[in-house]
């Protein structure tokens, strides 16, 4: 981690008369120093000015933490011991940039942000996103090869996926053991989606005691953080025989789902990769069954911008990532998702998951 991040994130400050950018415990602070904070009750807040030198306001009793994380190497830090108030410490530290425009993270505590407005009445407040957002959304060199590493690690994942399917498993008792292959080569497990007959007709099922029977088509939606970057894939299994409407179903998701993949290209509206699949699964019958956008974006957080769906009309550029992800749902029956990662190249598109996506027997 360097100081460029910092940089790059004062340029944009200046360029939209922002005079602070005040960050909490988040993907931001990771994304800008490398410091996994813990979202405490005690306030941690990184100011950075659009001019001069950056500072970490932290409790002294994490001091250690972050000095181990290398933040301190970038911005000087200051702890506050539990008897002061924190605001008070941010106030001092601000100093003229405090009657100016202040650029708050989009997800710090609401606590935090009215104590620092009711302690700063002549601010005005923007969201973090403003100076963030153009920073996160295009990859560098470095983060794109990130991406890539972790995307075959979790395709690494599901080719030990059919092993585990097996009449009488439970999806909790497969989800575990999808967790400890995560482990194997990520830092930490992000999510496991193991959705079963029925239950793979709600897309963010996870597990539970339901127990895989013959036929069953099963949807599993896993990820994880390696090297601060997030991996997230689906592919669709079957327990033994496949039943002949969930194989006439899918067929149309992988058209869909190539057909969304094929449309990814620099300048390309977010919106007709949406449509893509859209009109695919529509045509086919299954429009009122895809009940979800196509796709997010993905780097240091497994949901970010941009947002592949109807509506938005940005266009994708090269270095974005994000996922194709269209599913079909049919209530009380099974559903299906198929989903990669992809980054968008001078050249058109670049996938980052390369398991196959027909159905994949188990059993």
């Amino acid at each position: 981690m360097t100081t460029e991040r910092l940089e790059r994130a004062q340029g944009v400050m200046r360029e939209h008369d922002v005079g602070a950018l005040l960050v909490g415990p988040s993907a931001d602070l990771r994304y800008l120093v490398g410091y996994e904070a813990l979202p405490l009750e005690r306030l941690t807040l990184l100011i950075v000015p659009a001019t001069g030198e950056p500072r970490l306001v932290l409790p002294a009793l994490e001091l250690a933490r972050a000095q181990d994380s290398g933040a301190t190497d970038l911005v000087e830090p200051s702890p506050w011991t539990e008897t002061e108030d924190p605001i008070d410490r941010v106030v001092t530290h601000l100093g003229d940039a405090a009657a100016g425009n202040l650029a708050v993270q989009d997800r710090l505590w609401t606590s935090f942000t009215l104590a620092l407005q009711r302690a700063l009445p002549s601010a005005s407040w923007v969201p973090g996103s403003q100076v963030m957002r153009p920073l996160r959304i295009i990859k560098d060199a470095d983060e794109r090869q990130r991406l890539r590493e972790v995307g075959r690690a979790i395709d690494e994942v599901h080719a030990q996926v059919p092993a585990l399917l097996r009449p009488g498993r439970s999806e909790r008792e497969v989800g575990r053991d999808i967790a400890e292959l995560i482990l194997e080569d990520h830092d930490e497990v992000s999510f496991v989606i193991v959705g079963s007959g029925p239950n793979g007709a709600s897309p963010h099922h996870e597990t539970g005691d339901r127990r895989l029977e013959e036929g069953d088509p099963v949807v599993v939606d896993i990820g994880g953080v390696r090297a601060g970057y997030c991996s997230d894939c689906t592919r669709d299994y079957v327990v033994g025989h496949v039943p002949p409407s969930y194989a006439q179903m899918h067929a149309v998701l992988e058209e869909a789902q190539e057909a969304a993949v094929q449309a990814v290209r620099p300048g390309v509206a977010a919106e007709a990769i949406d449509a893509a699949a859209r009109d695919v699964i529509a045509a086919a019958g299954y429009g009122d069954h895809f009940i979800h956008r196509t796709g997010h974006g993905i780097g240091v957080e497994e949901h970010e911008e941009p947002w592949i769906v109807a509506g938005n009309t940005e266009p994708v550029e090269t270095g974005m990532a994000f996922s194709v992800e269209p599913g079909i749902y049919l209530p009380g029956r099974f559903g299906a998702r198929i989903e990669d990662i992809v980054l968008v190249s001078d050249e058109g598109v670049e996938r980052l998951n390369h398991r196959p996506r027909e159905i994949l027997t188990a059993g």
